[in-house]
């Protein structure tokens, strides 16, 4: 179910032998997104369970399961940046309905983020999961 944006994520990863590699190219696309404007930087945008700062600003277009789900997200961490780019790649477009059955850690793995990210990093790709989830599921419910 992924993304044709994933995919090119996920071709470029292949194509990148090492690790050290991998991580740059992260950053890179971190480095690629627009920042948050800083007024909508607050406690109703921030994603819990994230060592870093991290802000989610979803975009719904239309109404029910088959609203269209979009997202835009910042951090002060540039690794959690390129990590937010990599979700967005992933999400962005999917219905509100079919976020919830994306297997993100599975998709996720292709990218052998799951090897290579610490505990604590880790921890908090699975918040900013959650949260996708809980606004695509949101939306879904009209809460």
């Amino acid at each position: 179910m992924a993304s044709a944006a994933f995919e090119d994520i996920a071709e470029t990863f292949e194509f990148l032998d090492d690790w050290e590699d991998r991580y740059r190219h992260v950053i890179e696309l971190g480095k690629a997104m627009p920042p948050l404007d800083d007024a909508v930087k607050v406690p109703a945008t921030r994603v819990d369970g994230c060592a870093s700062q991290v802000w989610f600003l979803p975009r719904i277009d239309g109404q029910g399961a088959t609203a269209r789900f979009d997202f835009d997200g910042d951090s002060d961490a540039m690794i959690v940046r390129g990590l937010i780019a990599i979700l967005k790649a992933l999400y962005s477009g999917l219905t509100v309905a079919e976020v919830g059955q994306v297997d993100a850690a599975a998709e996720l793995g292709r990218l052998g983020l799951d090897k290579h990210l610490s505990s604590q990093r880790s921890n908090g790709l699975r918040a900013m999961i959650t949260r996708i989830r809980t606004l695509a599921a949101g939306a879904v419910t009209g809460a």
